[in-house]
């Protein structure tokens, strides 16, 4: 980079559009994963499998389309892994184990607690290690959009909630989702470190190999074995190309210009996305709390665009 003084006006001018460009790809993100719920659900009924077992093949399909891709740019994966080993391991490991706690969590305490708990712990935990890190309180609008948010998260979550479904382990269920929820939490955090010098396909190809690699054994107690339908592979192909090589490609794209606790935020639009689909396509009734919820959710979603003001964060 030049240091000329015709060069330095306009070094800060693509902060902005690269900064806003990372926000909207995180928030596409949570958009697509939202998608995930629904798909999960119509596999699940119409094929037996286990929630571990769709999550593994998820990342399995996901990660065998990317290699595919990067057929001709394996020395490029190779020097990333090389150049970042523990890091990219991490990210994978971390992707893969904190989905099969989720999924823990959803048989054990249901999807109102896994989903709350892991989905709501994330962002707080993230503010808190930027914080404590940046040795900075967040600024009033970062609390607040954290608050925001997260009161719209119960919302939606409580209101969804099946009153009569049983909870065989309750207590192992808010381990598990608590689990769950530090992991994607540290994940975002590491995997955020490394999207600053390795490209988004790199990563996302590396870490849905690792990732499938860790749910293997998991699926192969569950029963990995699929009916060949027209439905069930275009469900099993949605899953692995749009909710996981695409999203995660633009997730770890975003990362790059987001820090974790704005992006743990934007992904909330995941369950208020998959709310949506479940009143759209399976009719499921739309009560106020959701309506409520959704509102304060986008809203946060609407404040994180804003940029700080100088000195805060």
């Amino acid at each position: 980079m030049s240091l000329s003084r015709t060069a330095r006006p306009a070094a800060p001018a693509p902060a902005v559009p690269q900064a806003r460009t990372g926000l909207i790809q995180i928030t596409v993100t949570g958009v697509l994963w939202g998608t995930t719920g629904v798909a999960v659900r119509l596999l699940h009924d119409s094929t037996g499998l286990s929630p571990v077992s769709i999550g593994f093949h998820r990342l399995a399909i996901a990660a065998l389309v990317l290699l595919a891709c990067a057929a001709g740019r394996l020395p490029t994966l190779l020097a990333a892994l090389r150049a970042a080993p523990v890091p990219l391991l991490l990210t994978g490991v971390g992707l893969g184990l904190y989905q099969a706690l989720y999924f823990a969590a959803v048989a054990w305490a249901g999807v109102s607690v896994a989903t709350l708990v892991s989905l709501g712990l994330a962002p707080v935990l993230a503010v808190a290690w930027e914080s404590a890190r940046a040795r900075q309180v967040p600024g009033p609008l970062r609390l607040g959009t954290l608050v925001v948010a997260v009161t719209g998260l119960v919302l939606i979550t409580t209101a969804t909630a099946d009153p009569g479904a049983a909870a065989p382990a309750a207590l192992l269920g808010l381990l598990a989702a608590a689990g769950s929820g530090l992991g994607y939490a540290v994940t975002t955090l590491i995997s955020r470190q490394v999207s600053q010098h390795t490209a988004p396909m790199t990563l996302t190809t590396i870490s849905t190999v690792i990732g499938a690699l860790t749910l293997a054994p998991f699926a192969l107690v569950s029963g990995i074995g699929v009916p060949v339908r027209p439905d069930t592979v275009a469900l099993l192909l949605h899953l692995g190309v749009i909710t996981t090589a695409v999203a995660y490609a633009l997730f770890y794209a975003g990362l790059r210009t987001t820090p974790g606790s704005v992006a743990a935020v934007l992904t909330l639009l995941e369950p208020l996305t998959a709310a949506a689909l479940a009143v759209a396509l399976l009719h499921e009734p739309l009560p106020l709390p959701v309506i409520v919820g959704g509102v304060l959710l986008l809203s946060a979603v609407a404040a994180s665009y804003l940029p700080p003001r100088p000195g805060t964060r």
